[in-house]
């Protein structure tokens, strides 16, 4: 039986489960961090900042799709020198997402649009940001802070639902900032995720016992993939729980 395309390796999960959600059988290596979809035989190759270059080349992949905020330069120039061909996306909004997936899957691995992704262009397409937005901090790591702060995926996914991050003009995009500073930086909500820090009811909430939290599927909030369709309501749903 003939492959469906291009033998791939990911070095990015959104991107891996977008690729074998499209055309399973095509990703033959992926991330430790690559988890979905469910059961997806391919060969682990490390991690996204540390993956094994010599295990990615004896692959003998046709592509290598990489994303400039997840990999390392250095390793992607190593791939190159290797021989192989290393596709780089940048995302750093809703509209980027929806191009570099069609760029990844129709224009470099020949496959036809899946209609997964115009469903999820459809279901963001749907939602009405709110009249009266709320403030919010948006921590992504502790031990030390780390925010959102400008020009980043999840902070453009949150300001479509009504959420204006305090941070969105932050001169770096994650920024490290002081406890204390975090908490009187007048926000009306915080909202956290579960990756790429695993934020839970029991750890993070805790450190601002002033406001109000909203947990959030990591998954929602920063992949670019299938996921994205049920994104906004996932992520809607989390936000009105934490206000009531």
């Amino acid at each position: 039986m003939a492959r469906p395309g291009p033998r791939v390796v990911s070095l990015v999960p959104s991107l891996t489960e977008a690729v074998a959600a499209t055309a399973p059988g095509l990703v033959v290596g992926a991330t430790d961090w690559c988890t979905h979809p469910a059961g997806l035989d391919a060969v682990r190759i490390g991690g996204t900042k540390n993956p094994d270059t010599a295990a990615i080349a004896a692959l003998r992949p046709d592509l290598v799709i990489a994303n400039e905020e997840e990999n390392r330069p250095a390793d992607l120039a190593e791939l190159r020198a290797a021989g192989l061909e290393v596709l780089v996306t940048e995302v750093r909004d809703l509209d980027q997402a929806f191009a570099e997936l069609a760029r990844v899957l129709v224009d470099a691995c020949g496959l036809a649009r899946p209609r997964w992704l115009d469903e999820a262009r459809e279901a963001w397409e749907a939602v009405e940001r709110p009249p009266a937005p709320v403030k919010a901090v948006v921590p992504v790591w502790r031990r030390p802070w780390m925010v959102l702060g400008r020009d980043t995926f999840a902070g453009d996914l949150l300001s479509r639902l009504g959420v204006d991050n305090v941070y969105a003009t932050h001169a770096d995009r994650y920024p490290k900032v002081p406890l204390d500073e975090l908490r009187a930086a007048g926000a009306d909500l915080l909202v956290l995720p579960d990756e790429p820090y695993r934020f839970t009811a029991d750890d993070g909430p805790e450190a601002f016992p002033h406001l109000p939290a909203a947990l959030v599927d990591g998954r929602m909030l920063t992949w670019y993939g299938p996921s994205l369709a049920a994104a906004p309501g996932a992520l809607s749903g989390a936000l009105r729980a934490a206000r009531r």
